[in-house]
């Protein structure tokens, strides 16, 4: 399942993905570092691929011959992370 990160919803991403392609929901780029396997907020220009060139904007689309959509983990929930932080307040108010 991918995700686009500036509106968190899913989005469909076929053989014909671009550049140019856009989020059906809120009208994003698509195409950005944000979305890439490779982006690492505490990494050097903020992705770990070591040949990419620095990108200035994050959110915006680009140029770069590395970006690769991530692929998000459709198991975690948000019911699931509810029960998590519950587990997690029960250990420590003891």
């Amino acid at each position: 399942m991918k995700i686009c990160s500036l509106c968190g919803k899913e989005v469909d991403i076929d053989k014909y993905f671009s550049r140019k392609s856009a989020c059906p929901k809120c009208g994003g780029d698509l195409y950005i570092c944000l979305n890439c396997r490779f982006y690492s907020e505490t990494s050097h220009n903020k992705c770990i691929e070591p040949k990419s060139e620095f990108q200035r904007s994050r959110d915006k689309a680009n140029f770069c011959d590395y970006f690769t959509f991530k692929e998000s983990a459709s198991s975690s929930t948000g019911r699931e992370k509810e029960d998590v932080m519950k587990n997690l307040n029960d250990l420590f108010k003891k």
